[in-house]
């Protein structure tokens, strides 16, 4: 038995870190974040382009404006809005309903997180 074991536990081990590593967090980048918020997607019905300051302006530490609505957004900075950035899941359904809206499909994970390092810096 103590002879399986000593076969097994490097490949467990191994196993193991494998995992450990394949879960390891990916770093957000908020240069890219930044880029991505900036950019203007055209829209597949021919309206305007869009970007995230459509409605969200450039200077996140203001209101904004939601475009087709009318809607005051309150500041997204966490630095003037504390309450930013602190709920999972209205964080995963604003960026799943905006990033459809404005980039007219779902934001791929490494893209959320870079909007979201982006945000925290500001």
């Amino acid at each position: 038995m103590k002879r399986q074991l000593a076969t097994a536990l490097p490949t467990v081990l191994f196993s193991a870190s494998m995992l450990i590593l394949s879960a390891t967090p990916w770093a957000a980048d908020p240069a890219a974040g930044a880029a991505g918020w900036l950019k203007e997607y055209p829209q597949a019905d021919g309206s305007k382009p869009r970007s995230c300051t459509t409605c969200h302006g450039r200077d996140l530490t203001q209101p904004g404006q939601h475009a087709n609505t009318g809607k005051v957004i309150e500041p997204l900075a966490p630095s003037v809005n504390p309450q930013r950035l602190t709920d999972a899941a209205k964080i995963e359904k604003w960026l799943r309903r905006n990033c459809r809206w404005t980039i007219g499909r779902e934001c791929t994970a490494d893209e959320k997180a870079d909007f979201i390092a982006y945000i925290k810096t500001q």
